[in-house]
Formats: structure tokens, sequence, C-alpha cells
């Protein structure tokens, strides 16, 4: 069983994607973790951007402790993810670790679910189950607020929802993989709902596919 769970960020796909593996004994992969690790990667090795080789070495390269780190949920490093994962040197080099795990998860899982931004149109086509997850870019930017001023309360909302308005116009616009809904995915908006309504219509969806 696959379940590809795509959306743009603080939409609350991470979030789902956990409980749902939880819920049906999946393996879970944040795919945009490797993408943040990879960013991180370039920043504190002061790697060229403009050099797509040596970032894709960078994505290669990257290391459980990289995956782990605190800093991949900082705001500059979702920025440079962004801006990273726009490299098709990049996509390449991460597509083969994605689709490896999403067909061959760890004994004693049922299956894998990946979160990301083109896992049900590029990663896992064939996914059983999509879901595309989304809600308005005020809602996102007020959870996304609330999670960043915790750490630093100089960090002012409109800010906030500037920087996401930009990165989802990148991530969407760019030439290989941009972030779209699959064409047979589940749309799921959580502008309305609390995380128990919204993991309720996800499960719901999912157990129709089973």
């Amino acid at each position: 069983m696959i379940i590809a769970i795509d959306g743009p960020a603080a939409a609350g796909k991470g979030t789902l994607a956990r409980k749902l593996a939880t819920e049906f004994n999946l393996a879970f992969l944040d795919t945009g973790a490797l993408y943040r690790a990879t960013g991180l990667r370039v920043m504190r090795n002061g790697t060229d951007l403009a050099d797509a080789q040596a970032v894709a070495a960078e994505a290669q390269n990257i290391t459980l402790e990289d995956r782990e780190n605190p800093a991949l949920r900082d705001e500059a490093t979702g920025d440079m993810a962004s801006k990273v994962s726009a490299i098709p040197e990049v996509r390449a080099a991460l597509l083969d670790y994605q689709r490896n795990f999403a067909t061959n998860p760890p004994e004693g899982f049922f299956g894998s679910i990946l979160d990301g931004r083109d896992i049900g149109t590029v990663v896992c086509p064939n996914a059983d189950a999509k879901i595309f997850v989304t809600a308005s870019d005020e809602v996102r930017a007020h959870r996304r607020w609330l999670e960043l001023s915790a750490k630093d309360n100089t960090v002012q909302e409109a800010v906030v929802l500037a920087e996401m308005q930009q990165r989802d116009a990148r991530d969407a616009a760019r030439a290989t993989a941009p972030m779209k809904a699959a064409e047979d995915a589940h749309l799921l908006d959580t502008s309305n709902l609390a995380i128990d309504a919204a993991f309720d219509a996800a499960k719901e969806f999912v157990s129709s596919k089973f």
C-alpha cells in the first residue's frame, strides 16, 4: 500500500501523514526533510547554487544527522529547500531514494506513506491513494507564524505570509516536478478543520482504497 500526501507548507500534510502512518501501520517518509537537509548543507558549506552538480552532491551526501537537525524547521532552511528543489539534478538525486522507500518499506510495515509536493504526480504516480492537502494562504501563514513566534517573538505574520506566497509561487512554477494536485488526488481543504476532523476525513478516504 502506497499513499501519497501532497500540498503546500503549513496545510497540515505532515501531521496527517504521521497520523495515517500510525493508523494503518505504514512506514513514513517526510520528503520535504530531504530537501531541507540539502538546503541546510548548501548553506552551511557555502555551496554555490549556480553549480547544479555541487548542490546535487550535497543531496547525495545527506546523513541521518542532517535529516534530524532541529535547524530543518528554520524559515531560512525552508526557503533554501524551495530553491534547491527547483534544480533538476537535485530532484534526480533524491528521486530514487524516495521511490525505493515507497516500494520497499522497512520490514513489519504494511506499506508506505510519503508527504511532499510531487509525490502523487512524479515520485509515486501509481500510488494507491493520493491526497492533496491545502488551506487558505492566510490560515497557513497564521499556523506557521504561531510555530515561529514561539521561538522568536519578533516574527511578523505579514512577513511570514509574503514569504510563504513567494515560496508557493516558486514551487508551482518550477519546470521540473512543479507542486500541483494529481488529477486523481482527493482534495482536502483544512482551512476550517481541526486536526481530528481533518484526520477523520483523510482516514475515511484512505480506508476506501483498501
